[in-house]
């Protein structure tokens, strides 16, 4: 969700990788070699590596560059780029299509995160408008949005890969207006979530090949600015939505949060559609192939990108890979739960404070989406820290002999971080039991999000270091288990401040959340041990 300045060690020298693995590397993406491969990191820059290996998820990638090999040694056969300034090629592009491309992308990124939490303060009037009083439809009908995130990316991921990234797009775009537009029209309650989760789905769209994108038209040492406009979205998105649709949902009700959603991403959708283009390098590469094969009649001309994969092995790799990481790689599986249960944490928050400031502190409808401001603070302040800090905390180790990925766990806020998280849960329950002043439970949200961020930026770049070549599937496998969390732990929310209170209910997350601290200095102490031992390498 941040981005730093990059680290500029070049890849295949400080790793000795060969070319298609330390290519795959460099730009987020997996690579087919055997993982028994021990590769640590010392050059990856903290948020280009995270979010274009966490939210494009695609495999198989060549190399994008177009490395030219002697004349003499080229097949005749294989279809390449035209030399090293082929205008064709969007690393070429002038530099006002790239930006305008990425400041469009931007305004996407941004509405389907928002959606997430926008419609958080017309939940009181959705009970009311279809008589409902279950508080787990409540929570529900907010975070099963999430559920989408979780399950759209193992669709969409494969589809950018056989169809291009431009299809993807305004196919996924489509749907999430007419979704959209579907939620604003539910007569039930079912329908409305049932939607919700579809166009959760659709939403997925940017934040799974947004990051691909970037490195699609951006060499590695120039991605840092489009990273820093693109992760804007994910990041204030769902602190946004609640302080906006808060006053939306008072002067119009709770139906207008999905009409304004959907005026804007199909204006959007809109805006990619006629200004964008096809970056993809593989699918540009298969249209010249196709375009000389017609012009030559030479058909055994083949693209140097192609992977030769069957659509059929493209699903199974994007699926099997991430879940047998999940299940037989200790630190996936225990870094993957950490960041999950803080992660449902603070969607919980977002399902259940509306409810909590308008009972306890008598909050009007418009004004409730300001007590979201808290969870934000933190937020980007964590951010700020974070992206700052990881890479010259990583340079300083490379001067000082060498790094390895556990110096991610060693920032000097990432355990305070941690501790913090469930301190602002035990302040955010306490306070609001006790009726202390609103301003004190809004501090202790600023340090859930705090921990929340720091917390989860650290991992995803640990992982990301640690699994190099398949760090894609390591943060699929993250994000997966991540959304499932953010989706289902909140409905437990109000139906457990219920019966416990506020105070307890909230200590039960905070000593949850006080029992996962030891997970990251764990593997801040033992990590290399276990990355580097054979038992515990998953083969694929």
């Amino acid at each position: 969700m941040a981005t730093p300045a990059t680290l500029s060690d070049p890849v295949r020298e400080t790793q000795g990788l060969d070319d298609k693995a330390a290519d795959a590397y460099e730009k987020g993406h997996d690579a087919d070699v055997p993982t028994d491969q021990t590769h640590t990191s010392s050059a990856l820059d903290l948020e280009k590596g995270a979010q274009s290996a966490a939210i494009s998820t695609n495999s198989d990638e060549r190399t994008l560059g177009g490395d030219a090999a002697p004349e003499a040694d080229r097949d005749p056969n294989i279809v390449d780029w035209d030399g090293p300034d082929d205008p064709e090629n969007p690393l070429n592009w002038p530099a006002s299509r790239k930006w305008g491309l990425i400041a469009i992308l931007a305004m996407v990124t941004l509405v389907t995160p928002l959606a997430s939490s926008f419609f958080a303060p017309g939940v009181p009037q959705v009970m009311a408008t279809f008589g409902t009083q279950s508080n787990i439809l409540a929570g529900l009908v907010v975070s099963i949005y999430i559920l989408g995130f979780a399950i759209g990316p193992l669709i969409i991921a494969p589809m950018s890969e056989m169809y291009g990234r431009f299809m993807t797009y305004n196919i996924c775009n489509v749907f999430f207006v007419i979704f959209t537009i579907a939620c604003a029209l539910s007569n039930s309650m079912g329908m409305l979530i049932a939607f919700r989760v579809l166009a959760g789905m659709a939403g997925a769209a940017p934040l799974t090949i947004g990051g691909g994108t970037i490195a699609d038209i951006f060499p590695q040492e120039q991605r840092a600015g489009a990273m820093a406009i693109w992760s804007m979205g994910p990041l204030l998105g769902p602190v946004l939505g609640p302080v906006a649709g808060g006053f939306l949902v008072k002067a119009k009700g709770w139906r207008w949060v999905f009409w304004i959603i959907a005026i804007f991403a199909g204006f959007f959708a809109l805006c990619l559609y006629f200004f964008g283009r096809e970056t993809y390098h593989p699918t540009l590469l298969a249209r010249k192939t196709k375009r000389l094969q017609k012009e030559t009649g030479n058909m055994d001309l083949r693209s140097k990108l192609d992977s030769g994969l069957a659509p059929r092995e493209i699903f199974l790799r994007s699926i099997v890979r991430p879940i047998k990481m999940l299940i037989f790689s200790p630190i996936v599986l225990l870094m993957s739960v950490y960041v999950s249960i803080n992660y449902g944490i603070m969607y919980l928050f977002f399902t259940t404070m509306t409810f909590v400031f308008e009972g306890t502190y008598h909050f009007s409808s418009g004004s409730v989406g300001l007590a979201y401001l808290g969870m934000g603070v933190g937020l980007i302040l964590g951010m700020a820290y974070v992206g700052k800090a990881s890479d010259v905390y990583i340079r300083k180790a490379l001067a000082n002999g060498g790094a390895k990925p556990e110096n991610r766990l060693e920032l000097p806020l990432t355990i305070p971080g941690a501790i913090l998280l469930p301190c602002g849960v035990f302040i955010y329950g306490w306070t609001t039991q006790k009726g202390v002043h609103w301003i004190v439970p809004i501090i202790g949200t600023a340090f859930v999000g705090l921990g929340n961020l720091t917390g989860m930026m650290t991992i995803q770049t640990y992982l990301v270091d640690a699994f190099t070549v398949h760090a894609a599937s390591a943060i699929a496998a993250n994000t997966v288990l991540r959304s499932i969390f953010g989706a289902f732990l909140p409905l437990a929310g109000l139906d457990m401040f219920d019966a416990m209170g506020l105070g307890w209910g909230n200590s039960l997350l905070g000593f949850i959340a006080l029992a996962m601290i030891p997970v990251p200095l764990f593997f801040r102490l033992r990590g290399e041990k276990i990355r580097t031992n054979p038992k515990f390498q998953v083969q694929f």
